[in-house]
């Protein structure tokens, strides 16, 4: 991924030199796991430990002669060594993906872990803001229509539950990825055995893949990109909602806007949503890669190699971007500005039509046939969205509906707090009926 849109710690997890560490870590806990087992001499696993080390530059060197990069990577560290009798104990009984797909989990892992991180703060920010807001009056729209009220809190509170689903469906999914194998070349075990296996895997605190091919099977990185896709969805649908509602006709929220950003280089009246369609264009990289992750799947065989150019790509791109997006968005949900008072105004906008469904289903209580009443209450609400005028004075001028409902009962049926009364049950079902909110914070 580009420079512009990877924070340093996630890029640094996908740099060679991580990568390499990684390969070198389960190089050594096969070593040393060997070496407990009696498979290995314990002063030659000793030597390794201690002298083994990562030369980027080297193993790159090596690799554009021997067209071969975990080739490579042995030829450097055994360079390392020094001793080549200890040396030839270098990666004994492995072969490459038990050493690639292993290390590749424990990058994964690290990569996790920012990004559970990072969804537990932007539930953070979405809890505080949804409890800030949760009796801010606002009109919900259908079909991007006036429909009834809401509350501005009541629509994040939406945005933090589908976070915490996130949450578990990336916990569940980064689960399926701590996986490692050293199952050998067709994953028969024929080499060091499903006992050693194990032992080295618990050892990198990853467990066992109870059957592999030559490679960990890709089904659990479909689900792991699946769940990273699930995010950025999550992600470009707040982003979406509040460029809506910072367009000049609604004007409802906007995004922060810096004291010295300019929004165009023309117009200096412009206060764009710039990050929010950054979020919500970069949200399709991310999906795309998605449909990458399932085409690896099926490989020819015990293993091919087509999986393996894609995940270099994939991989890396798409928790960089999750990671860069979920901190843009937690600074946009912190610092939103907000605008409670045109929320109001657009809610009065067309004159109390936002209370027809409430007026229909006070009239068929009352005892008006439901056809009738829809007819009556349509006709009326018609007439005054064409007309501009007031939706309240026409009912109530009606003889069909004054029939069943005196100028209290309309009152009642016009009653904002009487729409936003289940508010704060809803709330109780999405935080808990405590006090003060805390978000589930990861472990």
């Amino acid at each position: 991924m580009i420079p512009r849109y990877t924070r340093e710690q996630m890029g640094a997890i996908w740099r060679d030199a991580n990568k390499y560490t990684k390969w070198l870590e389960v190089e050594l806990a096969a070593t040393e796991t060997l070496a407990e087992a009696g498979d290995v001499p314990k002063d030659a696993a000793e030597k390794i430990r201690a002298n083994a080390k990562i030369d980027v530059a080297r193993i790159q060197e090596l690799e554009s002669r021997v067209k071969h990069d975990v080739v490579a990577f042995t030829m450097a560290v055994g360079e390392s060594i020094g001793d080549p009798a200890a040396a030839r104990w270098f990666h004994y009984g492995m072969t490459s993906n038990d050493v690639v797909d292993t290390a590749q989990a424990l990058q994964v892992r690290e990569a996790s872990k920012l990004i559970e991180a990072a969804l537990v703060k932007f539930g953070d920010a979405l809890a505080k803001r949804a409890q800030e807001f949760r009796s801010t009056p606002q009109i919900g729209r259908t079909h991007g229509v006036h429909a009834e009220p809401i509350t501005f809190g009541l629509k994040i509170a939406n945005w933090y539950a589908e976070n915490q689903r996130n949450q578990q469906r990336f916990r569940d999914a980064a689960a399926q990825m701590a996986v490692g194998k050293i199952s050998g070349a067709v994953g028969n075990a024929s080499h060091l055995g499903p006992d050693i296996e194990e032992r080295i895997c618990q050892r990198l605190g990853l467990i066992a893949a109870p059957v592999a091919s030559q490679v960990i099977q890709r089904d659990r990185h479909a689900q792991y990109l699946s769940a990273l896709a699930l995010i950025s969805a999550t992600l470009e649908k707040i982003a979406l909602e509040i460029r809506h509602l910072q367009r000049t006709e609604v004007r409802e929220a906007e995004e922060p806007f810096g004291g010295e950003q300019r929004g165009s280089s023309a117009m200096p009246h412009k206060r764009n949503p710039v990050t929010c369609e950054q979020i919500c264009g970069l949200a399709r990289i991310v999906r795309s890669n998605l449909i990458a992750s399932f085409e690896n799947i099926g490989l020819w065989h015990e293993r091919d190699i087509s999986h393996s150019s894609v995940e270099r790509i994939i991989l890396p791109d798409s928790t960089i971007l999750v990671d860069y997006m979920l901190a843009k968005m937690t600074a946009i949900i912190a610092d939103m500005r907000v605008f409670p008072e045109r929320m109001l105004r657009n809610l009065e906008m067309t004159h109390g039509l936002v209370f027809s469904g409430q007026l229909l289903q006070d009239l068929v209580e009352k005892g008006m046939p439901r056809d009738d009443a829809y007819k009556a209450v349509q006709e009326n609400s018609m007439a005054a969205w064409e007309t501009e005028s007031s939706f309240r004075d026409r009912v109530a001028k009606d003889s069909r509906i004054a029939k069943y409902l005196d100028a209290a009962a309309l009152a009642h049926t016009f009653d904002l707090k009487r729409q936003l009364r289940h508010v704060d049950a809803i709330f109780a079902r999405v935080f808990g009926k405590q006090t003060t909110i805390t978000n589930k914070r990861a472990v």
